[in-house]
């Protein structure tokens, strides 16, 4: 069992994608693009972590987070993410999210005292209008049943779709290559119209809204993915539009890399 258990960390841990400068003459110049980009783990946009207060959240941002205990480090550990759950602020101080016990929502306090890290990203295209149609699809399933087979089914597929994410892979056939394993491996078993986990939820309430961060099946996606959708970063699947990264709610218990202190927030 510690052999096999080995062998899927090291299969998971291949992939890497990358992106290719569609310049690459141009990226060598000074302050041009990058003529490859990596993706990477950090939380926050730039330089820093920046420290934010409810105040600043809309309706619509998604919550990334990470909770102390061995299912978040399972996530973690498989997806090679510091995130591990995905939810939706829907303004009044609360949050809609999809968990074991099916979708709640619950205050933004709770889910700060809770999580040992939470981070805060936007979707720039999510206006008043789709911010209360992505509030009121979630809103709406609440009380709805968890997506434990979808949940299940995520495991063999993360393994499977680093294959996909080698580097030096490009965009559109990383793209193509992770749609392909998902259609055999998941198809629509794990699409549910009444059953959802944390990311699925997060994606569908902004597919349903009208402004859908990916053409991926809601179903495909896991908190890991939404991470590396924010701008500079390498996504994993073509995006409709790069997230934008509002601050830190709650710090992480860690010591933050070097370069990421934390500072406080200049505006809304």
């Amino acid at each position: 069992m510690r052999r096999v258990f080995l062998m899927m960390v090291l299969l998971g841990g291949t992939g890497c994608a990358t992106q290719v400068a569609k310049d690459p003459i141009a990226a060598v110049k000074p302050g041009g693009e990058k003529p490859i980009a990596f993706q990477h783990s950090i939380l926050s946009g730039h330089d820093a972590a920046v420290l934010v207060g409810a105040e600043h959240l809309r309706v619509g941002d998604i919550l990334l987070s990470a909770a102390k205990g061995l299912t978040s480090a399972g996530i973690r550990l498989f997806t090679l993410a510091p995130v591990s759950h995905a939810a939706l602020y829907i303004g009044g101080d609360q949050v809609a999210e999809a968990v074991g016990d099916g979708v709640r929502v619950r205050s933004l306090q709770a889910v700060i005292d809770e999580e040992s890290m939470v981070a805060a990203f936007r979707n720039p295209r999510v206006d008043e209008a789709s911010g209360e149609r992505i509030r009121d699809f979630a809103q709406a399933r609440v009380g709805g049943q968890y997506n434990y087979v979808g949940v299940l089914m995520q495991a063999p597929f993360t393994i499977e779709r680093r294959l996909c994410e080698l580097p030096m892979v490009s965009e559109t056939l990383r793209d193509a290559c992770i749609q392909g394993i998902a259609s055999v491996q998941l198809g629509r078993r794990a699409v549910r119209d009444d059953r959802f986990f944390c990311s699925q939820l997060v994606l569908e309430a902004y597919r349903q809204a009208g402004v859908p961060l990916t053409r991926a099946e809601p179903a495909w996606i896991s908190p890991a993915d939404i991470l590396h959708m924010r701008e500079g970063d390498v996504s994993s699947v073509q995006i409709e539009q790069p997230l934008s990264y509002v601050g830190h709610l709650k710090l992480p218990d860690a010591p933050l890399p070097q370069g990421e202190a934390s500072r406080p927030a200049a505006g809304g």
